[in-house]
């Protein structure tokens, strides 16, 4: 009767886990139901001490009993900043209203929304089926990790990224995409610092998971990013020429 039993808690998990979804799609378009002020706290927080802002995901796990949020107003906040610092972009490098909205529309959904559905759902994937402690009791309850914890884990480890290749980027642009070597190794050195980061934020969100093992392979990604470096500078690639050039070619 025991796995039986462990089943049914597993499959009571997984529907709770669905019944999430629905509630937390129609609380998108209801500002007074978000914690704008908690939001941005985590926002300042994963810049500064990463760390802290998984401490209180062990508590929300405790106190809402499961690990993903519940409230959509980071998901929010985050696409509306990116999309203003797109249009900053569009102001300095377009001159094209039409052209405008296609890059807003095509980066909040490729470089925050698509890619970050493709990477939770790889993450998701890569966690419950190999990461996962083994359980030798079958009367324990079995834990895995929630799709939309994953898709957390990635807008978490964005938004410093965020800060560096699409703020601070923006301030320096001038510099940065410039012909010579001091672009070159800037736009270089910017874009590893944003890469490792995402990746370090990325790894702190599943080490945090108790149930969870071998997480430090969520690092490894650094240390391709370590090597690729170098070898950009040697053969000249600039990462900041590129994805300029991919939208706005005409006008750099």
């Amino acid at each position: 009767m025991l796995p039986t039993a462990s089943r049914g808690r597993s499959s009571a998990s997984t529907s709770r886990a669905n019944s999430m979804y629905p509630q937390y799609l129609r609380r998108i378009v209801k500002w007074q139901q978000m914690d704008i002020e908690y939001t941005f706290w985590q926002m300042l927080h994963l810049c500064t001490s990463p760390k802290v802002v998984y401490q209180h995901t062990k508590y929300h796990k405790q106190t809402k009993n499961q690990w993903a949020r519940d409230d959509p107003a980071f998901v929010v906040i985050c696409s509306l900043l990116l999309a203003i610092a797109t249009l900053a972009y569009c102001a300095a490098y377009d001159h094209s209203a039409a052209h405008a909205t296609f890059v807003v529309i095509s980066v909040l959904l490729f470089h925050l929304l698509i890619t970050g559905a493709i990477l939770a759902t790889g993450c998701w994937l890569l966690t419950n089926s190999y990461l996962r402690e083994e359980t030798p009791g079958s009367h324990v309850v079995e834990q895995r990790v929630e799709w939309l914890y994953a898709f957390d884990v990635h807008c978490n480890s964005f938004f410093p990224m965020f800060v560096l290749l699409y703020v601070i980027h923006y301030f320096i642009s001038p510099l940065l995409v410039a012909h010579g070597f001091i672009p070159l190794l800037l736009s270089n050195l910017l874009f590893m610092i944003g890469a490792s980061y995402y990746h370090y934020v990325n790894f702190l969100g599943y080490d945090v998971l108790p149930f969870l093992e071998k997480t430090t392979v969520f690092l490894y990604p650094i240390g391709v990013v370590f090597v690729l470096t170098p070898i950009f500078i040697l053969i000249g690639f600039n990462p900041s020429r590129y994805f300029m050039n991919m939208y706005f070619s005409q006008n750099l």
